[in-house]
């Protein structure tokens, strides 16, 4: 307890320091982050922690690192700020964002979480150590261990932020359409694109679902069944519609979302199809097992 509070109270004072080489008042500061003046003057007082995901936003705001925030790397030359933070990538970004789901900028995430996920696809995740994130995020063993509790901690970061951004891309692609054979193709489209764009991230989820401990591994297997609810509701919306025998409709819409979570054993970015033509493919095979020409 007592190496925590020293731990916030040294980030605490890189955080006033920088904001104050930038001549950034508190309220000012506070605003660009999103919190109270109070909140702002805690973190900086050394009175409340800071989570990693407002930690790299001071970083940002405050033109530094979060290495130097939290003391890994002993000097700092604050640059002029960013601009205002864009939104989360991963993120529903709401009405104003038509078709957004089909676009897939650079994830913005932490250094440790980065460093993991790379480590879960190279070694999987019971051949990376929490000593091995460390040195790929060029951090040491205890900087790790002040953001995240231990590597399940990682693993559940990196699956909860897959099922975040795939679930609000399958729902944008649903909502963009009136027939059922039309919501099967948005959604098998969806599905493709996530798993060629974000290929890492979907080869951690296919493979370390059984390293999770039970409730986790529930409660995220119940936001993945949720997919796979709605290709189904919409399978069945598509049969109705066509007239077409329905003794094997879930059936297909199991092996429908199976040849999509199987793209990241062998998609290649640098290959000779772009994720756009293989969701376009894709959506038309799924047709084709439901037994519908595509148009």
């Amino acid at each position: 307890m007592e190496n925590t509070d020293r731990g916030q109270q040294a980030a605490g004072a890189r955080v006033r320091e920088a904001r104050t080489t930038l001549g950034f008042s508190l309220r000012e500061t506070a605003q660009r982050i999103g919190v109270s003046p109070a909140t702002l003057s805690a973190i900086e007082n050394g009175k409340t922690g800071v989570s990693v995901s407002r930690l790299r936003v001071l970083a940002s705001e405050l033109g530094t690192t979060m290495a130097w925030l939290i003391g890994e790397q002993p000097t700092s030359t604050v640059r002029s700020p960013r601009p205002r933070v864009r939104r989360n990538v991963g993120t529903d970004p709401g009405d104003d964002a038509p078709h957004a789901w089909r676009e897939f900028p650079p994830l913005d995430i932490d250094p440790v979480l980065a460093a993991a996920i790379d480590s879960f696809v190279e070694t999987g995740y019971h051949g990376a150590t929490m000593r091995s994130i460390a040195h790929r995020a060029g951090m040491s063993v205890p900087g790790v261990y002040h953001h995240y509790r231990d590597k399940q901690d990682l693993l559940v970061r990196a699956l909860d932020m897959t099922m975040s951004d795939l679930n609000w891309r399958v729902r944008a692609a649903r909502g963009e359409t009136t027939t059922g054979r039309d919501r099967v193709t948005r959604v098998v489209e969806a599905l493709a694109l996530f798993h060629t764009h974000r290929r890492e991230l979907a080869f951690i989820g296919a493979s370390e679902m059984r390293s999770l401990t039970p409730a986790n591994r529930a409660r995220i297997t119940a936001s993945r069944n949720e997919i796979q609810h709605f290709l189904d509701e919409d399978i069945d919306a598509t049969i109705a519609e066509e007239g077409l025998p329905t003794d094997h409709a879930h059936v297909a819409g199991r092996a429908i979302a199976t040849m999509c979570t199987a793209l990241p054993q062998w998609f290649r970015l640098d290959g000779p199809a772009t994720p756009e033509q293989i969701a376009t493919e894709y959506a038309a095979f799924a047709l084709g097992l439901l037994g519908i020409r595509p148009r």
